[in-house]
């Protein structure tokens, strides 16, 4: 009898237990399913806030583009820095693809398909036919143009400023990644960032005023420089 009885209580202990653990397995599939659910929910929540921060930092970039791409032509000065070249300031008139830009020791021309750059140390005149990372460090707004096809984008807000992220989709691009700072009131340009190879080149913009530019201003005039050597590296 002491023997049954306690098989008995053994048995009703035992049935709670079985009981208990069943309950547990289904409270674990129903943190499971509010795991997954959830999770979806925040990749669609990060999708969707990628997808409005690149729509945002579109819309900064055109509104930019109108202002620096305005029909007359635009001047400002720039100060460039990088690791390899060191600084460098200068000034430079835009218009449209077109650029003349000037530094102490050299002036380029570009009509939106050929540059010449004078040299003053050597009086050499080089023609060329430059890259996209070429000409973005002798005309900083090349980014204008270049952030329409080829780059994804994101924004934040630094105090009075936008910041304009992009990364190329095509790893082989010459300028792969870029930083672009606008002023969120004027929409106009202040710093802009761009990473060429391993090496990243930083251009501060400043005195920005529009302009109406001749075109015939952004092509070389061997007249203005009769001495000089011509070497043509197309």
């Amino acid at each position: 009898m002491v023997l049954g009885l306690r098989s008995s209580q053994l048995g009703c202990v035992a049935y709670p237990k079985k009981v208990i653990r069943v309950k547990g397995k289904k409270k674990e599939k129903q943190d499971m399913k509010k795991i997954i659910i959830f999770s979806m929910l925040m990749a669609l929540l990060s999708l969707t806030a990628s997808a409005q921060s690149a729509a945002q930092a579109r819309k900064v970039l055109d509104k930019t583009a109108t202002v620096v791409g305005n029909k007359g032509g635009a001047s400002a000065s720039f100060t460039m820095s990088n690791p390899k070249m060191g600084t460098t300031s200068g000034t430079i008139a835009i218009k449209g693809h077109m650029f003349q830009a000037s530094i102490p020791s050299a002036i380029v021309w570009y009509n939106g398909k050929t540059q010449w750059s004078y040299m003053k140390s050597t009086n050499e005149v080089n023609i060329t036919t430059p890259t996209e990372a070429k000409r973005m460090k002798m005309n900083p707004y090349t980014f204008i143009t270049m952030y329409k096809s080829g780059y994804n984008m994101s924004m934040k807000t630094s105090g009075r400023n936008y910041v304009v992220h992009l990364t190329a989709q095509n790893k082989k691009r010459s300028v792969k990644e870029l930083y672009v700072t606008v002023n969120s009131s004027t929409y106009i340009p202040v710093q802009v960032k761009m990473l060429e190879g391993n090496t990243w080149s930083t251009i501060n913009i400043k005195n920005f005023k529009a302009k109406k530019l001749a075109n015939s201003m952004f092509t070389f005039k061997a007249k203005d420089f009769p001495k000089a050597e011509v070497i043509d590296l197309r």
